[in-house]
């Protein structure tokens, strides 16, 4: 499913002004604007502490703001989000299907009347086989993509996704990122993904939002223009070098940022 050009896109929610304080002094974020539209791939891209995972939680409704507004357009319902954490965050004792169904589970819906749903979400991730083994019989990279099978299942408007795959080799790591460019093609998602990786952050992007700390803000947004799909060829073009020297400069100059 291809999303429509940047500036055409309708949105999905809206940052303004956004400040978040912890123990009354210590500020997380100040004034963070930040529009997401329908389609976009947004990622965080910023040095440690600099409120990255902050924003997701807020967004996710798992803190609240200081001051500012978050807006979702058209108001927010329960199937708005989805999220991937940075640990996989299984159930142990849970099969595959059962982890998966779990959204559906707290929503008072019988695994019978879903079941439809949660092997679709497997088989986009390439674990249909995979439904009745456990967590521990799993990779980690396997693990990962039950996490995302999971935010996923309900086709929420909106998935965010916390450096999900920054504890995983590097092979892995791109393999997966391939599989999450094709994944959102195929469903048509909007995602907000947190990540370190200037490299990574160029892959997967449509827009980098570089942020710096102390406190945390939006200092840049860096606009990736090459089209989708994105494979190994993209990886090693000229074109994908400048604009990691861009995100990378933006990167340096975020880390100098200080107030």
């Amino acid at each position: 499913m291809k999303s429509p050009p940047l500036g055409q896109r309708p949105p999905v929610l809206e940052m303004s002004n956004v400040t978040k304080t912890f123990n009354g002094n210590v500020v997380a974020l100040r004034n963070m604007n930040l529009s997401v539209n329908e389609g976009d791939f947004i990622s965080l891209l910023g040095p440690s502490g600099c409120g990255k995972s902050t924003a997701l939680r807020l967004i996710a409704g798992l803190s609240s703001t200081s001051a500012g507004r978050i807006v979702w357009a058209g108001g927010q319902s329960e199937n708005d989000l989805g999220v991937v954490f940075q640990e996989a965050t299984l159930m142990p004792w849970a099969t595959v299907a059962q982890n998966v169904w779990l959204p559906f589970r707290l929503k008072g819906k019988s695994y019978a009347s879903v079941k439809d749903e949660v092997l679709e979400a497997l088989r986009l991730v390439g674990l249909e086989k995979f439904l009745d083994a456990y967590p521990r019989e799993l990779s980690g990279g396997m693990k990962m993509r039950v996490s995302i099978a999971r935010a996923m299942v309900t086709k929420p408007r909106l998935i965010l996704m916390d450096e999900p795959f920054a504890a995983l080799d590097e092979i892995t790591r791109f393999r997966l990122n391939n599989d999450l460019l094709k994944l959102k093609a195929k469903i048509g998602c909007t995602v907000i993904f947190v990540t370190h990786s200037v490299f990574e952050s160029v892959f997967l992007s449509d827009r980098i939002v570089v942020m710096a700390a102390r406190p945390g803000r939006v200092i840049r947004e860096v606009t990736v223009d090459a089209p989708y799909p994105r494979n190994e060829e993209f990886r090693t073009s000229a074109d994908y070098a400048a604009l990691c020297r861009q995100a990378s400069e933006a990167l340096h100059d975020a880390m100098g940022e200080h107030v």
